[in-house]
């Protein structure tokens, strides 16, 4: 059975092909949003699953028959798109559920100059597309296409040449997007590059790899003796990184090492970091003893890129691995990330693993990702006693957050305290708490 109620999440829109997301729902998509755009013209890429075919020419088709034109970039990532769509002045596209599986797809929007849309005009598409939702998709065009190495060299020129030289360098691509374009962009920079997870078939994208599963990565690193490991998510806005012993380094010691970089050498606007409340502890008092200043979002790398808009900042990033340098870019994007965050440990002389280590000392935090059948929002509205119970109890001593997943359906439960044994207590007892609410009838 179709869903007919499909949403606008904290990244765009997502759902399970063929019930909660259809061609002809995309193509009604692409209808609904081409006046909202502010653009004549606008460039489209896909990621790796099965569905990324049918689901671009929908969306491509939608688009023409509202008047902007299509120009489509193939399988490419996400930041890709953002940046033609930045540097050519016109709206963009991507066809991706970002780290979901294969079976589920998805779009995300960006207005004309590469910005994601704000939460007003993606009501207005919303309110249009739901009028309209399926539509007769039965012509099929061809549109014009074009490459996406003008992203690829501005990643390069943001370091440089051969800045990589003598450094081994392991890729998991999440057999999604990077899979083409990271390799090769680390080996032009003079990296020794060895990969992982680059033969995507449609249905293996971020299938036990990549920025959400490193046990793979953390072996592969140890095991070909690489001086550091990246793994992206499935359209490459967000990576992770692993150190040479094998330890993960997530957005917060990504985003620390690159702030203190931008400092150091002048270039941090207003001493500024936007950070989300899902950033550790550790990563917090990093930046504040060094004479950084910190303004913390929701979750969602949109909300980091609007506050960095609005205040004319350059930094800020997520614990999941999004870091926005809105001077290179306007989105996440996982392989800049990547690049920055290495030079700025080759410009120390230091491997990259021991100055995350020595920067952010993480307090121990829990993570939970709870599975639901009712609305997270009501749940964690349910819930609303326990959880500030929690909190006081905790302190200065910790934080707990508690808050529904803008697209996928679950509640997050992310508790810090001073020791894990305490974090995992009190994580446990939410976790109880809102399965009991769940199974209520």
């Amino acid at each position: 059975m179709v869903n007919l109620s499909p949403a606008f999440g904290t990244d765009g829109v997502r759902g399970k092909v063929g019930t909660e997301l259809t061609s002809s729902m995309v193509k009604s998509l692409g209808l609904a949003a081409a006046p909202h755009l502010n653009s004549d013209q606008i460039v489209i890429g896909r990621d790796t699953r099965e569905s990324g075919d049918s689901f671009e020419a929908a969306l491509a088709q939608g688009f023409s028959e509202g008047g902007v034109e299509p120009i489509l970039l193939g399988v490419t990532p996400t930041p890709a798109v953002a940046h033609i769509a930045s540097t050519q002045e016109i709206a963009g596209a991507m066809v991706s559920a970002s780290h979901n599986p294969w079976w589920d797809n998805g779009i995300k929007l960006f207005a004309s100059g590469g910005y994601k849309l704000d939460d007003a005009v993606q009501k207005k598409i919303e309110e249009t597309w739901h009028k309209n939702l399926l539509v007769d998709i039965s012509e099929v065009k061809r549109f014009r296409s074009e490459s996406s190495d003008s992203w690829a060299e501005a990643v390069k020129e943001s370091v440089d040449p051969m800045a990589f030289e003598g450094i081994k360098i392991a890729l998991d691509c999440a057999n999604g997007s990077m899979s083409e374009f990271a390799p090769q962009i680390m080996r032009q920079l003079g990296a020794q590059v060895e990969v992982l997870n680059v033969s995507p078939n449609g249905r293996n994208i971020n299938e036990r790899c990549g920025a959400t599963d490193l046990n793979s990565l953390q072996e592969f690193v140890t095991h070909v003796s690489a001086n550091v490991g990246f793994a992206f998510d499935g359209d490459g806005d967000r990576v992770i990184a692993v150190s040479s012993e094998g330890k993960i380094l997530d957005g917060d010691h990504l985003l620390a090492l690159i702030a203190v970089d931008r400092l150091d050498r002048g270039q941090l606007n207003d001493n500024t970091v936007v950070i989300t409340v899902m950033a550790n502890l550790g990563l917090r008092k990093a930046l504040i003893e060094r004479g950084i200043n910190l303004y913390e979002t929701p979750v969602g790398d949109r909300y980091v890129l609007e506050a960095l808009q609005s205040n004319k900042w350059d930094l800020g990033g997520e614990q999941s691995g999004h870091i926005v340098i809105s001077d290179f870019a306007t989105t996440g994007d996982g392989l800049l990330t990547a690049v920055q965050a290495l030079a700025a440990a080759q410009r120390r002389k230091i491997e990259i693993g021991s100055w995350a280590k020595e920067l952010v000392q993480k307090s121990p935090q829990v993570l939970l990702n709870l599975s639901v059948a009712k609305s997270g929002v009501d749940l964690v509205e349910q819930a609303s006693d326990l959880i500030e119970e929690m909190k006081q109890e905790l302190g200065d001593n910790g934080r707990v957050v508690v808050r529904p997943s803008g697209t996928e359906p679950l509640v997050r439960i992310m508790v810090e305290a001073l020791d894990e044994l305490t974090a995992q207590q009190i994580a446990n007892s939410l976790e109880v708490s809102i399965r009991a609410l769940d199974n209520t009838p």
